[in-house]
């Protein structure tokens, strides 16, 4: 999951680097994302019947490959097939993972998901610390974590041996079960609202602050770190305190705080200070969204989580398509500062998704 942190924010950190324009930057997120959908939900089900350590050995060789390939050689449209396949890699990772912490867990799966998705955090945030400090070619920065994800694939060869199995019936039967339970499509459009605004922000927020707040290239990249390390610290204090009855409250609090801080960070003309603080609040307020979605799903339906699990995380690359694409595409018909408005409505459609989906009572029954 580290290295999905640093897939997932390579466009965003080396885009001023490369040369790309907002436009350029929702196609190749969404291309991300179009290999996220195929391989998410495939994974997920396939976990609930296969070793794990095996599926995420495959995500692995994917993983290094792509990230050994991205920008090897500049065509644009040979790069939007190049990063399909990171995606592809990552859907592999996401739709596993969380399922086997689970599994593996029978206390705090909050705390746990929460800090597999710090993993997450923490990769995008070294990737991008890297540019800036250690001032090395992005390019270089990729290879090296190619060789590192190789590394981990060799383990991972030997992690499968005496893993756990178990038959969670056929496929078809499980998705047609999750389908009539109304829970499991409020998620997945909780995960769409959510992830789309995450997704949208790392891809972006260091062109907003280039274009709109007269950042350069490092110090743009250090307001993207501010941002993910409010992410970071929100993924492993929020993941600490959060019990079950208590979900929806803190999705209702963190998804209202988002709309707040992006309205703030966008519409206003910040010191740079108070800009600052804005960017780590607004990565605090984003921070638990997801992982909180992931956790209710898995708690209610634990013979198939995997499966659960990866129907709701159709939602990242729904959300990583539709988000960027659309402000990016608004961008470029209209005006960048009108365009990232759509971050605060996405917010208040959160709101209202949070109070119509079934949700967790004190005594850990789904009231639906």
């Amino acid at each position: 999951m580290f290295f999905l942190g640093v897939g997932s924010t390579i466009v965003g950190a080396a885009a001023g680097n490369i040369g790309l324009s907002a436009y350029q930057i929702g196609l190749l997120l969404a291309a991300q994302n179009l290999g996220f959908f195929g391989s998410v939900v495939t994974a997920g089900a396939l976990a609930d019947n296969v070793e794990k350590p095996r599926l995420l050995l495959v995500g692995s060789i994917l993983t290094c490959v792509a990230f050994f390939l991205f920008y090897l050689w500049q065509p644009f449209l040979l790069n939007v097939l190049i990063m399909f396949l990171i995606g592809a890699a990552m859907g592999v990772s996401e739709g596993v993972t969380d399922a086997m912490l689970l599994e593996l867990h029978e206390k705090r799966q909050a705390f746990h998901v929460g800090i597999n998705h710090f993993s997450v955090t923490v990769g995008a945030l070294l990737i991008t610390g890297y540019l800036v400090f250690l001032q090395m070619s992005w390019r270089r920065a990729l290879v090296q974590s190619a060789a590192a994800v190789l590394i981990l694939a060799a383990f991972l060869v030997f992690a499968g041996a005496g893993a756990r199995r178990k038959d969670a019936g056929r496929i078809a039967d499980r998705l047609r079960f999750l389908g009539s339970r109304r829970v499991v499509p409020g998620a997945l459009v909780a995960a769409v609202i959510f992830v789309g605004i995450e997704t949208g922000l790392t891809g972006l927020l260091t062109t907003f602050l280039l274009r709109l707040r007269g950042y350069d290239q490092t110090s743009s990249k250090i307001g993207l770190i501010l941002f993910l390390a409010g992410i970071a610290l929100g993924r492993a204090f929020f993941g600490l305190i959060a019990r079950r009855e208590r979900i929806r409250g803190m999705l209702f609090a963190l998804v209202g705080a988002c709309g707040l801080f992006s309205t703030l960070l966008f519409l206003l003309p910040l010191p740079p200070v108070a800009n600052s603080a804005g960017l780590l609040m607004l990565g605090l307020s984003v921070s638990a969204l997801f992982p909180l979605v992931i956790t209710m799903t898995g708690l209610l339906f634990p013979e198939m989580s995997g499966t659960a699990i990866g129907v709701v995380k159709l939602g990242v690359p729904i959300g990583g398509i539709l988000v960027p694409l659309i402000v990016g595409s608004a961008a470029r018909l209209f005006s960048f500062q009108g365009a990232l408005l759509a971050f605060p409505v996405l917010a208040v459609a959160g709101l209202i998704v949070v109070l119509l989906t079934p949700v967790l009572t004190p005594a850990g029954a789904l009231h639906d």
